[in-house]
């Protein structure tokens, strides 16, 4: 019951009863005769002072109880900044005094709670994993942004509705139902199409007890394992890839060494032939060893640079001696646009070995007689380098997966390059070790434009 009531009714009673007494006192005294005046003024007297008195009671005991009585009040409706401002001695004062510490702790709790409950929705909310709050009955009390990314939809769309009505998935449902069945963690898997894009997702459902160690609800996490399940795929892809690029070459050698070991090397002509071709198999596979070395090289944490002052005029003059003879040999025009004076802050062997990757790989997949071209320009803090060629050009799905490893954009032209098939994916290391950037342009059947832009310094220099 609330003390304001009572105590409010009393106080209203009191001043009622003094008004009356007050008014029935003055009647009286105007009805007697002179006798009685006297009488009757030690009597007035009399009522004042315990008028006096008891106005002065109201002040020092009922006033502080009635004002202690709304403190309360508004403490229980929440208001935790209400306070006491009347004074007062002995027992009443000392308990306005410990009303106003009690609501100062009160308020200093609830901000500290408030913080807390911030917090915690603030942690909810960013972390990487899909969160859903499920109570005892089924229904939803909490879903977090990462969620809401892989779902979609507002918080307004699940909060309050059973889980089975707003989630269509059933693995889902499942795992739900047996979180709540066997109280105990449940881990499964499934997918989802987000953005027309297959998502892979690990589920966890966890059971919520409460003190008494009952089941108060469940709560399920959800974890995009798609970039996971990709690097598998790749590693799997690499795996056999590299087994397949050895094997090709090792199997060449082997069968036209049995063949000279078997008589042919009686044949001189056989003999320089099959040496030749047992050379050439050695030298790409001894290419692509280095190759997987480099690629091993770039990917490590503690790789670091060897960074000197380059200048890209001298660094073409290197490197056009060791493409102009390929390009010589398809009938391909190699040209070289080059602003003078072009330097920068970086590793020159691998800034080398990035053109002739680029020049090697326009060279392979033009056709005889083609067009390469390659133009090195001045773009204030970056160096642009762009190879350009006619060739066979790239078709606008395969082009996110051309600096993979092994990947080729002519898989019936693969043997015919004599490439490793590393080459793009060793430059695409190189440029971002250097934090550059790289992009293509291309048309099936037009031709490719590389784009690669290499900042002039390093930006983690100071």
């Amino acid at each position: 019951m609330r003390l304001r009531p009572l105590l409010g009714k009393p106080l209203a009673a009191y001043h009622a009863g003094i008004f009356i007494l007050v008014a029935v006192t003055g009647i009286i005294i105007s009805q007697l005769t002179e006798a009685y005046i006297i009488l009757a003024s030690i009597l007035v007297v009399e009522y004042i002072i315990l008028l006096v008195i008891m106005l002065h009671v109201n002040e020092k005991y009922i006033r502080p109880i009635w004002k202690s009585s709304r403190l309360v009040d508004e403490l229980l409706e929440g208001n935790y900044r209400a306070r006491i401002h009347h004074e007062s001695g002995g027992s009443i004062g000392e308990l306005n005094n410990k009303l106003n510490v009690l609501a100062r702790n009160l308020s200093e709790f609830r901000m500290q709670e408030q913080m807390q409950e911030e917090q915690l929705s603030t942690v909810i909310d960013n972390t990487q994993s899909g969160l859903v709050l499920i109570d005892g009955k089924g229904y939803i009390h909490l879903v977090n942004r990462k969620f809401l990314s892989m779902f979609g939809g507002t918080p307004q769309d699940y909060r309050s509705y059973l889980y089975y009505d707003v989630l269509e998935n059933e693995t889902i449902h499942q795992t739900v139902q047996y979180t709540f069945l066997y109280e105990k963690n449940i881990t499964d898997s499934f997918t989802q199409t987000i953005d027309f894009e297959k998502k892979y997702i690990d589920i966890i459902g966890a059971p919520i007890f409460d003190e008494r160690n009952m089941l108060k609800g469940a709560v399920l996490l959800l974890y995009d394992i798609t970039h996971l399940k990709k690097l598998e795929v790749m590693r799997k892809d690499f795996v056999a890839n590299v087994s397949h690029e050895l094997k090709t070459p090792i199997t060449s050698i082997t069968g036209f060494t049995e063949t000279l070991l078997n008589g042919a090397m009686d044949d001189k002509e056989t003999l320089n032939n099959f040496l030749m071709i047992i050379y050439d198999e050695s030298s790409r596979l001894s290419n692509l060893i280095e190759d997987l070395l480099t690629l091993s090289r770039l990917e490590k944490d503690e790789f670091k640079l060897t960074r000197t002052t380059i200048n890209f005029n001298r660094l073409i003059n290197e490197v056009l001696p060791i493409i102009q003879q390929r390009a010589e040999q398809k009938g391909i025009s190699l040209t070289t646009d080059v602003t003078k004076d072009i330097t920068m802050h970086a590793d020159g062997k691998r800034i080398k070995q990035i053109l002739i990757n680029l020049l090697t790989n326009a060279i392979s997949y033009t056709p005889e007689n083609g067009d390469v071209n390659l133009s090195i320009t001045d773009e204030e803090e970056n160096v642009h380098i762009t190879v350009t060629d006619n060739g066979i050009g790239i078709d606008q799905e395969a082009i996110p997966r051309i600096f993979e490893r092994f990947y080729r954009v002519d898989k019936a032209r693969s043997r015919d390059t004599g490439g490793t098939g590393l080459g793009l994916a060793i430059v695409k290391h190189i440029v971002e070790v250097h934090d550059g950037k790289i992009s293509v342009d291309s048309k099936l059947g037009e031709g490719s434009v590389f784009h690669v832009l290499l900042p002039k310094y390093d930006k983690t220099s100071p």
